[in-house]
C-alpha cells in the first residue's frame, strides 16, 4: 500500500515549529519520512519569506537537495493556483522547471481553472501525473481530460470539516470514478479534524494513503505530533493493526 508523506503544505512555524520550509529542511524531513516508511514525498517549495511557490528556482533547489539527501527516492509537488497569480503564470512557471531537477510527479487539482492544460503540460514535460478531485463537481472535468488515463493515481481530497461527511464524500467520489471506468489507484486524504477518519477509511477501502504535517498536526489519539516521522509511524501502525485484524485466525 503506497504511503505518501505530505511534509509541509502551507503550514508555518506558528502552526508547528518542526515544519520544513527551506530546501535543506525539506530534504532532511523528506529523507526522514522515507526512512520512517513513506513510499514517496510530496512537498511545497517556499520563498525566502516562507510563502508557497512553484517558481523554477525554488522547485529546482528543493528537488536537488532532496535527491542528494535521499538518493533514489521520489519527490512530487503541487501545481496549485494559490502558489502564483493564476493559470497563465502557472503554465509559464511549470514550463520553466529545470530539466535536471524536475519533480518526479506533480499534482493537478481539477477544481481549478486550466487544470486540463496544466495536466497536459506536466505529462509533456516527462513528469508523472496525479490528478485531484475535491468534490463530486470536479469529477466531470477530470473524466473529460485528455490525460485521464495517464494518471499514476487519483487524489480524493474532501474539503468537508465534518469527518463523517468527509468520509462519505470520499466514497461517493470513488464510486463515481470507478463507475466511469477509472482504473488508476485512488488515494484519500483529509485535513485537520478529518485526517484520521479519512486515513482509516482509506485503509478500509484498500486505497492509497497520505499523511504528514500538511494534512494534520495531531496523532490518532488527539495528542500533538512532534513531526512528520511520528505521523508516518502512526499511520503504519494503523495499517499493521488492520492487516492483523483481517488475517485468518491461527487458533483453528
Amino acid at each position: 500500500m503506497l504511503l505518501k508523506a505530505a511534509i509541509n503544505g502551507g503550514r508555518r512555524p506558528s502552526d508547528i515549529a518542526t515544519v520544513p520550509l527551506t530546501a535543506e529542511q525539506i530534504a532532511r524531513s523528506g529523507a526522514e519520512a522515507i526512512a520512517a516508511g513513506a513510499t514517496v514525498v510530496h512537498a511545497h517549495a517556499r520563498t525566502g519569506s516562507g510563502d508557497q511557490t512553484i517558481h523554477p528556482n525554488e522547485i529546482g533547489a528543493m528537488v536537488r537537495a532532496f535527491r542528494a539527501a535521499a538518493p533514489g527516492a521520489a519527490i512530487g509537488t503541487t501545481t496549485g493556483l494559490w502558489t502564483c497569480s493564476g493559470h497563465e503564470e502557472r503554465q509559464r512557471l511549470i514550463a520553466g522547471w529545470p530539466e535536471d531537477a524536475l519533480p518526479d510527479f506533480a499534482s493537478v487539482a481539477f477544481s481549478e481553472e486550466g487544470a486540463a492544460e496544466a495536466a497536459e503540460l506536466v505529462v509533456s514535460r516527462g513528469m508523472v501525473l496525479e490528478s485531484a478531485v475535491w468534490s463530486l463537481a470536479d469529477v466531470p472535468a477530470l473524466l473529460a481530460s485528455s490525460t485521464l488515463h495517464r494518471n499514476v493515481r487519483i487524489l480524493i481530497e474532501p474539503e468537508d470539516v465534518d469527518p463523517v461527511v468527509a468520509v462519505a464524500h470520499c466514497r461517493s467520489m470513488a464510486a463515481a470514478l470507478r463507475e466511469a471506468g477509472v482504473v488508476a489507484p485512488l488515494l484519500y486524504h483529509g485535513f485537520d479534524q478529518t485526517v484520521w477518519p479519512v486515513v482509516n477509511a482509506a485503509i478500509e477501502d484498500g486505497c492509497e494513503l497520505r499523511i504528514g504535517l500538511e494534512d494534520g498536526l495531531t496523532l490518532p489519539d488527539g495528542s500533538p505530533a512532534a513531526g512528520n516521522r511520528e505521523l508516518i509511524e502512526a499511520t503504519r501502525s494503523l495499517v499493521a493493526a488492520a492487516r492483523l485484524a483481517d488475517a485468518p485466525s491461527l487458533a483453528g
